[in-house]
This record gives structure tokens, C-alpha cells and sequence, in this order.
């Protein structure tokens, strides 16, 4: 096995060959790898001499080839060290090769030199963001865990709450810097962007003293009851996150429990513009975000915004909700010569199969006028029809009925409803006056008994909007453009599962101010990571093929022979060496390949931007 070097356009090339012979009897070379040209390998590597590099490469291939047989000396009857760990976690290596593509090591230096710390809070980072997506728990216990890493921590854990603090304060500046280093991995798509907001509980119950005027002016983000998501009764803290067309998040806010979501949207558009340097975009947003002050903000300079609207509530006129479920006057795009009655689309079994996956729309313009800024603001809503959409709402809505009966025949104790969406809307309550023996309670005075059933005339009502969605817009595009644009939200919506789900971002177990930022700002941080990755190897794979594999992939130490791996090798596996450009699915990998294979996870192998 050896070095060749061959001259090419771009400089000198480097390959790594050996000789083979073939079946005829005759020799040959196979070139094993293609190591890129003389002036890929010094920025891509980090290395001053390319020949010394590839030379090493060599060795260690020759060292891992097929057919090297390694003795491993064994006594069945010696007990094996107390306390000395022999299976180390190996799937972070994956996940370090995107975090030194995105330069965090780079931003932690950068803000160490601004601090006098002997802490080093990168490798603090990385096992923060490491540990929060392979074993999300607490700090202490992240603390543990990075333990059965191949590389121990190098700070102990009262360093972490201190390092907390730091990146608290250096909160805007991370993400202003992910934001740029990451457009040199992956491609950014900053035309679109999508806002949502969730919340996060803390097992705590009372709120924090502060007062909501001060949280506000400080940019405080305390823990105030408000209206939780999962619908429990603790303190939360409400994040904002801005997502690019491509998936990827860009950046994130955090406020107040109790604080009205839709306030939220246009401080953080201001950050953007200020810090990522952003001025022309289109903002998605759902219908619970779409007040008029943030869609009016949103018609000035080179902004544009769709959101979604529910056509089931009073938020449009009477007037409006009827003109969107009149059956007759409805386009399909490329038609424009004839009008449908969505009431004869299943006529016969042929324009059933016909039409279930088109979709039919209708538009309205809505001019109106911005007093503020002196413009006029005028909107297009769109509402479209689809036998499809209609199927799987009504599927939605069908289970939702089962279970308010399954709850009617149980007797559930608690039948009052929590949302608007929550299956207890399809559930009746009515109370007859009765006398006081027979009274379950007393409602205004007068005592009632109380009965529930199935509200039909609720669920008939409901089933009147079944197919139809709707989206208000200062956009002309075409309605097959903007349909595909509201048809990412759905991502935005997974990267909050992610977080909450397979990253366990709550409950939080940490209570200082500062801290609870920081937080969220290393599963901000993680979750970039994980999108990053899942965008390097294609999309090919669902996040919880990439999150089980990477935390099931441990390799067994065997004495000083080397590692053994202790994974199923899966397309998965294959996909992240391929991704990674170091291989760890060998039948043992030597100590020093190993060391090899470190150093490579921390070489910029995706970014564009030299070193």
C-alpha cells in the first residue's frame, strides 16, 4: 500500500493504491482512496505538509486492512479491573464532525478571550450538546455519563452551572455565529422563514417574583403560569424559533410564561435583521400567530408574510366564512376556463379516483389600509378543497369522537373540555333543575343535576369544514407556490417534538435565570447539530433511525489490541461513516487508528470556509 501523486488541473492529487492480482495471474493497482488535491487536503485537514498527511493515512489504512489478524490474549480465570470502563460510546463522533463543521469550537474560544476562566468551555459545550441528544437528562448526570465517552471530560461539574452563565451572556452572539458558519456546511434557504412558539414546564409551583414589566424591560425569561401546551398546571417559560425554508433552525427567543405569543414575532424579525443581517423574507406563521399588528409589520420594506387562517372561529366575518364554504365558483390551477361545484366531485366512481389528490381553491382580495406607516395593506386569502384533506380530517375528527364516547361510557370524572381542539368539545354538558337530594351541585344559585352526552350538533357543525384550508396573504404568487410553502410548517412543528421528546428538554432542572437561557440555548445548539447531520446524509433517514443508531453504536475496548465494535452494522451506520469519512465498523480497530479517527471527527471536512 503507498502514496501516488498524479497532476491535475487543480494541482497535485492523491491517491492511495496497492497491488492486487488478478484472477488471470496478471498484477495490478486498486486505488483504495481518493484524498483530493494538495490544496483540499491542507485546508480541509489542517496539515502543512499533504504528502506527510497522505502518508500517514496509508499506514493507518494498511494497519485496519482485511486479512491482519490481531491475537488477543484472554485468561478466562482473571477478573477484569474494578471501576475501569471498557464500552465507550462512539456515535458522538458523528455528531462532532458536524460540530467542528459549524465552528463552535471556534465560538467558545472566541468568547473565552473575553473572560479569565480556567474552565474549557468548549469541551463543556460539546458534551452538553452531545449528552442532549444522545442521553438527554440533567447536568449532574450529563456530567456522569460523559464518562463512557472515548474522550473523558476535561472540567468537573461545578465548572458547568459557571459555564451556563457564561453562554447566558454571549446568548445573541451564538447564535448571530451558528447562523454564519453554518451557510458554509449546508445550504441556507433564508427567502422563507417559519415562526412558531411553544412552552416548556418546571416541577416547581409557584411563579417567579418577578414582575412582568421587568421580565420584559430585562429580557428576563421567568417562570409564570400560562397556557401550557401539554395543558398542565406549572409554570412555563414560552419559546419563539425561526426556522429557514430548508429546515434548518435559525434562530430562537425566550420570554415569560404568561406572555401573549403573537407580541413575540416581531422582536425576534428585528434581531434578524439586525445581527443575521436579513431584510428580505417571507414569514410563515399559523393562525395563533397571525395578529394583525405582525402581518401589517410584515407588508413593510421587502418583508411579505402568509399565514394560516381557521375559517372555523370568529377570527373572519360571518360574511367571509360562508363565501369559503359555498360549494360553487372553485378553480384548479392550470384550469383557468372552468369553474367547480365541489358538490359533484364524487359523482360517479371516476371523478372520485379522478379528483381525490387535486386540490381546489378559490380567492378573495381584501384591501385595506396601515395608518401607522401610510401604506396600503391589502391581502389575498386563499381557501383550498381537497377530497384527501377531507378524508383525513374527518378520519381526525372520527377518532375524536370515540374517544369522548369511550370517556361517556367509562364515566370519567373531568369532562369539561381543556382546547379547542380537545376531543371533551364533542361532549355535552346539560343541568336540569332537580331538588337537593337528587342535585350533584349548585349552578347559580339554583340546584341542578348535572348529565353529559354527545353533542351532535357540535360534531354535525365541525364536519361543515372538513377539507378546507385557509391562508391570508400580501403575496401574488400562484396558489400551488404558497401551498407549498405552508407545507413546511410541518418541520418546525417536528423540530419541536425533537426537542421535547427525544432531547427531553423538559422539565428543566435548573432554576437561575441565566442558566434556564443557556439551557435552551445548548438544546437550540443540539438540535442544529442533529438537523445539520440529518441534511449530510441526504434526509434518507427518519430522526429516530439517526437517534437510535447513534446512541446504540458503542465499542468495546479489548485490552490494548484496540476496539471491538459492539452495534449492528445497518444503512444507517454505512451512511454516517460514508458522511463522516472515517470508518469505525471494522471487526477491531486498532489503538492508533483510533486516535486517527478522533482527530479526523475534528477536521472541517463540509465547511467551504478555509481555516
Amino acid at each position: 500500500m503507498r502514496v501516488v501523486i498524479h497532476q491535475t488541473k487543480k494541482g497535485p492529487a492523491y491517491y492511495i493504491i496497492r497491488d492486487v492480482t488478478k484472477s488471470n495471474g496478471t498484477r495490478s493497482t486498486e486505488t483504495l482512496r481518493d484524498l483530493g488535491t494538495e490544496e483540499e487536503i491542507k485546508a480541509r485537514y489542517q496539515c502543512e505538509d499533504a504528502y506527510a498527511w497522505a502518508q500517514e493515512q496509508a499506514r493507518e489504512m494498511e494497519a485496519e486492512m482485511p486479512g491482519r489478524n490481531v491475537l488477543v490474549m484472554l485468561n478466562p480465570g482473571a477478573v477484569i479491573p474494578q471501576d475501569q470502563i471498557n464500552c465507550f460510546e462512539t456515535g458522538y463522533l458523528f455528531l462532532q464532525q458536524v460540530y467542528y463543521d459549524l465552528r463552535i469550537d471556534l465560538i467558545c474560544r472566541h468568547i473565552m478571550k473575553s473572560y479569565s476562566f480556567e474552565y474549557d468551555l468548549n469541551d463543556i459545550m460539546m458534551k452538553l450538546v452531545y449528552e442532549r441528544i444522545l442521553h438527554p437528562s440533567s447536568k449532574l448526570s450529563t456530567c456522569v455519563q460523559a464518562q463512557n465517552l472515548l474522550e473523558v471530560p476535561n472540567f468537573e461539574y461545578h465548572d458547568v452551572p459557571r459555564a451556563l452563565s457564561i453562554l447566558a451572556k454571549e446568548y445573541d452572539f451564538i447564535q448571530s455565529e451558528l447562523y454564519e458558519y453554518s451557510k458554509s456546511v449546508v445550504k441556507r434557504n433564508t427567502k422563507v422563514l417559519y415562526y412558531d412558539c411553544t412552552n416548556f414546564f418546571f416541577e416547581i409551583e409557584k411563579d417567579d417574583d418577578t414582575s412582568d414589566e421587568e421580565a420584559d424591560q430585562k429580557e428576563m425569561v421567568t417562570r409564570k403560569h400560562g397556557a401550557s401546551k401539554e395543558h398542565r398546571p406549572l409554570p412555563i417559560v414560552q419559546m419563539g424559533l425561526f426556522m429557514d425554508y430548508t429546515g434548518i433552525p435559525l434562530a430562537m427567543c425566550l420570554h415569560r410564561g404568561n406572555k401573549n405569543e403573537q407580541t413575540t414575532l416581531i422582536p425576534i424579525e428585528q434581531k434578524i435583521m439586525r445581527d443575521f443581517e436579513l431584510s428580505k423574507f417571507v414569514v410563515c406563521t399559523d393562525c395563533g400567530l397571525s395578529s394583525e399588528d405582525n402581518r401589517k409589520y410584515n407588508n413593510f420594506g421587502e418583508r411579505s408574510f402568509i399565514t394560516t387562517v381557521s375559517i372555523k372561529d370568529n377570527r373572519i366575518s360571518k360574511e367571509l366564512q360562508e363565501w369559503c364554504l359555498e360549494p360553487t365558483g372553485w378553480s384548479l390551477e392550470g384550469d383557468e376556463t372552468h369553474t367547480y361545484d365541489i358538490r359533484r366531485l364524487e359523482d360517479t366512481p371516476e371523478d372520485s379516483k379522478k379528483n381525490f389528490e387535486r386540490i381546489f381553491y378559490k380567492e378573495r382580495y381584501i384591501q385595506g389600509y396601515d395608518e401607522e406607516r401610510d401604506i396600503e395593506f391589502n391581502q389575498t386569502l386563499f381557501v383550498t378543497y381537497s377530497l384527501k384533506y377531507r378524508d383525513y380530517t374527518r378520519s381526525l375528527r372520527e377518532a375524536q369522537v370515540s374517544r369522548a364516547e369511550a370517556a361517556l361510557n367509562h364515566g370519567k370524572s373531568k369532562l369539561e373540555k381543556n382546547s379547542a381542539n380537545d376531543y371533551k368539545r364533542f361532549i355535552k354538558r346539560s343541568a336540569a333543575v332537580v331538588d337537593k337530594k337528587k342535585a350533584d351541585q349548585e349552578v347559580e344559585g339554583i340546584q341542578a343535576k348535572i348529565t353529559y352526552s354527545l353533542d351532535e350538533d357540535a360534531i354535525a357543525n365541525e364536519a361543515r369544514f372538513d377539507g378546507f384550508y385557509a391562508m391570508e396573504t400580501n403575496l401574488l404568487d400562484d396558489v400551488s407556490d404558497l401551498l407549498k410553502i405552508t407545507k413546511g410548517r410541518w418541520e418546525i412543528e417536528e423540530s419541536f417534538r425533537i426537542m421535547k421528546h427525544d432531547f427531553a428538554a423538559r422539565p428543566v432542572y435548573v432554576s437561575r435565570n441565566d442558566r434556564i437561557k443557556a439551557h435552551f440555548l445548548t438544546c437550540f445548539i443540539a438540535l442544529l447539530v442533529y438537523r445539520v447531520l440529518e441534511r449530510l446524509l441526504d434526509s434518507k433517514f427518519t430522526s429516530s433511525q439517526i437517534l437510535g443508531t447513534l446512541r446504540n453504536m458503542k465499542m468495546t475496548k479489548v485490552k490494548e489490541a484496540g476496539y471491538i465494535p459492539s452495534y449492528t452494522r445497518t444503512d444507517v451506520t454505512d451512511a454516517l461513516h460514508d458522511m463522516a469519512g472515517f470508518h469505525t465498523d471494522y471487526e477491531i480497530v486498532r489503538m492508533k487508528s483510533m486516535k486517527g479517527i478522533i482527530r479526523s471527527s475534528k477536521t472541517r471536512k463540509h465547511s467551504s470556509l478555509s481555516s
